[in-house]
């Protein structure tokens, strides 16, 4: 039959079943407003062949029981099926695990339209909406695959740009700038602490296996090196027969994850495969301190300590799944027991304005994946689950969907320089910033982000790359670190709390402006305006360290590096007017090693010091509750009381000529 004979066909089959309308006695305009209602986006982009619908309850539980996956024994719905030629009527959501809180969340309801390419994907989609037990109709619009540009790491010329003494003994660490940016990076204007603050984050935890990070990209190398131990693998289908659901979970040899493209084993070696999911889930969790490659920002010390991955691949072969396939990712990941939600993906820019659209007034079903991924307890220091996206590399003033969504946190780029980089979407809907690396020339890659990459052609297995791709897992790494410490402490955080933290625990993008009005664009030409930027690049840059001291509600307090710093302690305590008066407390030695600090003392409420060297350390300081004095004997006066505070002693600190007190204008908060 050829397309346009399909197109009568699909009109006969509107009007055939006119009588299944919502209200027959509606108006016929009336009743194409209704209908129109129903669907909940736009055909742009749609793929052929697929629609999804949301039936009523009884029609799901009729489906549920069917005999025929084209038969739901409700006459109006298998008459439009049938007519449409469709051969899969099929859930989207695995009722076979978790099946209460699904139906609580009426996934159960969410069905897949599978027909022929050849029909028009509109006239489809009015036709199921004119059908009374189905209350939404979504089109299938596929995820934009990132395309990114792999620049491989020359080993022994990352080994030769820094000559630091590094907390693991991974070789090629030293490249990797954006966990801790002394200023020697080869790009141009790269400013020291442009980075995660990661080393001094990792004295406190580098990662639990408990904590388990699903990675939604292109399938990850499960046999890379340097990732092969980070696999939280299933132990039922590694060791069953292939090809059989060993575990019984509805999806056959998931050992590593699930492909949810092809519909099987993980792959990544297809033509149009570029390593996007690898080098991804190396800045997550790369194996730490095994001698071999790159560092993870939540690999572990070498002791089998880091965390878990599991990769849920929505690429393929330069192809990218449906929003079914994805939401369906997106439930398994919390299935298989995630926590963490790592992506770096989303739509086209535009095809979704505002949160309104993307939840489609009650929700699409990308959106109910989403919120049973939230809900979803796998944790026991955290009571859902936390997702994180890239905002996009479309150099707008907005993130793109999902990442915009506001229950989500969306992550813009910076470079070795600390500043937005001129790929990266910024402002509305972008609510934090990390390195996402970039060119410094057309081949100058050291100042892109390094991470893993699945062998290539000339046996390389390390690459360079830009894009807030890169940006994102170093914050899902982040957040796996703070579930980490929380296990560490017996601290049970909440979703609310870690999403609060993390946006929180930041440093101002706008400290490394300097005198600069406007950033050249390194690799293209041309330059961005940074005024354009200024306080738009979500709370600022992201600090590792001073994430996991508001997970343990330990104050920090950031110190120049070189300067005489005066710290007026009532800042830090209560609401910052509280009347105290200092007690001379004595700084531990290995604080006082660690940061180089020379000539401290205390006047009244405030403390003088030098930090001379960058760094972190945990201090206790006293101070009189009331009074001047330590009440006590013959003496009536104030209770002695301390405080924790970790000092982070950083390049680019700025000294308030006026005080002498460290301060960042809008930045650490």
């Amino acid at each position: 039959m050829n397309k346009g004979k399909i197109l009568l066909f699909a009109l006969a089959s509107i009007a055939a079943v006119s009588c299944v309308h919502d209200d027959v006695n509606m108006s016929s305009e009336s009743a194409e407003v209704a209908i129109a209602k129903k669907i909940i986006n736009t055909s742009d982009d749609a793929i052929g062949g697929e629609l999804i619908i949301y039936v009523d309850d009884q029609t799901a539980l009729q489906l549920e029981g069917a005999a025929d996956a084209t038969r739901s024994g409700v006459m109006a719905l298998d008459q439009v099926v049938a007519e449409l030629g469709a051969t899969e009527l099929k859930p989207v959501f695995n009722m076979l695990v978790n099946a209460e809180q699904k139906r609580e969340l009426n996934m159960h309801r969410w069905y897949s339209v599978s027909f022929s390419e050849d029909i028009d994907v509109e006239y489809a989609a009015k036709t199921l909406a004119e059908v009374g037990a189905v209350k939404r109709v979504q089109y299938a619009t596929r995820v934009v695959v990132p395309k990114t540009n792999f620049v491989p790491a020359n080993i022994d010329a990352v080994a030769q740009t820094r000559t630091e003494n590094l907390p693991f003994n991974d070789p090629q660490l030293v490249g990797q700038w954006h966990y801790n940016n002394d200023g020697t990076v080869n790009f141009p204007n790269a400013k020291a602490g442009a980075d995660i603050n990661l080393f001094s984050a990792w004295k406190h935890t580098a990662g639990r296996p408990e904590v388990i990070v699903a990675v939604v990209d292109e399938g990850v190398c499960y046999t890379h090196e340097d990732l092969k131990d980070s696999f939280l693998v299933n132990e039922a289908e590694l060791n069953g027969e292939e090809g059989v659901d060993d575990d019984e979970n509805g999806y056959k040899d998931d050992i590593y994850g699930y492909n949810f493209v092809d519909k099987g084993r993980i792959t990544w070696t297809r033509a149009g495969d570029q390593g996007h999911g690898t080098h991804v889930a190396g800045t997550v969790a790369a194996v730490n301190n095994n001698g071999i490659g790159v560092c993870g920002v939540a690999g572990g010390t070498g002791k089998g300590d880091g965390v878990r991955i599991i990769s849920c691949q929505i690429m393929s072969g330069g192809d990218a799944a449906g929003p079914s396939a994805t939401a369906a990712a997106i439930e398994y990941a919390a299935d298989r027991g995630a926590c963490v939600l790592q992506n770096s993906w989303g739509f086209g820019a535009g095809q979704i304005a505002n949160d309104n659209m993307f939840e489609t007034g009650e929700t699409s079903v990308e959106v109910t994946a989403f919120k049973y991924f939230m809900e979803k307890k796998n944790c026991e220091a955290l009571d859902g689950g936390i997702v994180i996206f890239a905002s996009g590399n479309d150099g707008k003033n907005v993130a793109g969907y999902p990442a915009a969504w506001n229950k989500l946190i969306s992550v813009s780029a910076v470079g070795p320089d600390g500043l937005p980089t001129y790929y990266t979407n910024y402002n509305l809907g972008c609510n934090v910033s990390a390195p996402g690396g970039e060119y410094g020339t057309a081949w100058a890659t050291p100042g892109c982000v390094l991470s893993t990459i699945p062998t290539d052609k000339d046996g390389n297995k390390y690459a360079y790359a830009q894009g807030t791709s890169m940006a994102c897992p170093h914050v899902s790494g982040i957040a796996a670190l703070a579930i980490s410490y929380a296990l560490d402490n017996g601290i049970k955080l909440t979703l609310p709390e870690l999403k609060d933290i993390i946006v929180s625990s930041v440093r101002n993008i706008t400290d490394f402006y300097g005198n600069m009005s406007f950033k050249p664009k390194y690799a293209e030409g041309g330059s961005i305006n940074l005024a354009n930027y200024k306080n738009k690049m979500g709370t600022g840059l992201i600090d590792a360290e001073r994430v996991l001291m508001a997970v343990r509600g330990t104050t920090c307090i950031p110190l120049p590096v070189g300067e005489q710093a005066i710290i007026d302690i009532t800042n830090y305590i209560g609401d910052g007017k509280c009347q105290i008066k200092m007690l001379k407390s004595d700084i531990p030695e290995e604080a006082i090693d660690a940061l180089g600090i020379t000539d401290y003392k205390f006047l009244g409420s405030k403390l003088v010091l030098t930090c001379t060297k960058p760094g972190s350390a945990l201090v206790t300081l006293k101070y009189v509750a009331g009074g001047t004095a330590v009440g006590g004997g013959i003496i009536t006066g104030g209770m002695e009381a301390q405080q924790e505070f970790v000092f982070i002693a950083r390049e680019g600190v700025i000294v308030d000529s006026g005080t002498g007190s460290p301060y960042n204008p809008g930045g650490w908060l």
